[in-house]
């Protein structure tokens, strides 16, 4: 099933609905004051994490971005996007996986490119948070992920 990471949390919930996810024709501005966290679901995600959104896709845009803040240990379930992603980690500690190979560590600063259909994984250290700024596309409308098995504390600890 693929599907959004705000599908999944219940739609838009969390961000104020406004020009940006309508067919704008024109520049919006998304105040922040107009913006909530939202904790993440265990449907997800291993742990504790805040997602921020930060925009959604909009009109011909078809890219949406999110920060999100993983609690140490935390991290997402195995998953897959059809268009692929980007993370750019802003802060703390983190790891990643591709299904089959090595987990990497990964650092501030440091940008990690998802091919589409690529079977992954990513979140924060054991000992330390990790926050990144994904930036997916959509396929169609409201098919970013496919969402899989969570990652056991085996494949987290290799």
């Amino acid at each position: 099933m693929i599907l959004s990471t705000f599908a999944i949390l219940g739609g838009a919930s969390g961000f104020h609905a406004s020009a940006a996810e309508s067919n704008a024709t024109e520049q919006t501005i998304i105040r922040n004051e107009e913006q909530v966290s939202i904790q993440g679901t265990d449907k997800i995600f291993t742990g504790n994490a805040r997602i921020d959104r930060i925009y959604p896709a909009n009109n011909k845009m078809r890219s949406n971005g999110t920060s999100i803040t993983f609690e140490p240990g935390a991290r997402t379930h195995w998953h897959v996007h059809p268009v692929g992603q980007v993370l750019i980690v802003t802060s703390g500690l983190g790891r990643t996986q591709e299904w089959g190979k090595p987990v990497q560590e990964i650092h501030p600063g440091d940008v990690v490119i998802c091919p589409a259909g690529i079977k992954h994984w990513h979140g924060a250290a054991a000992n330390k948070s990790m926050t990144h700024i994904e930036i997916n596309e959509a396929e169609e409308p409201g098919k970013v992920v496919e969402w899989m098995e969570p990652v056991s504390d085996e494949q987290y600890e290799k």
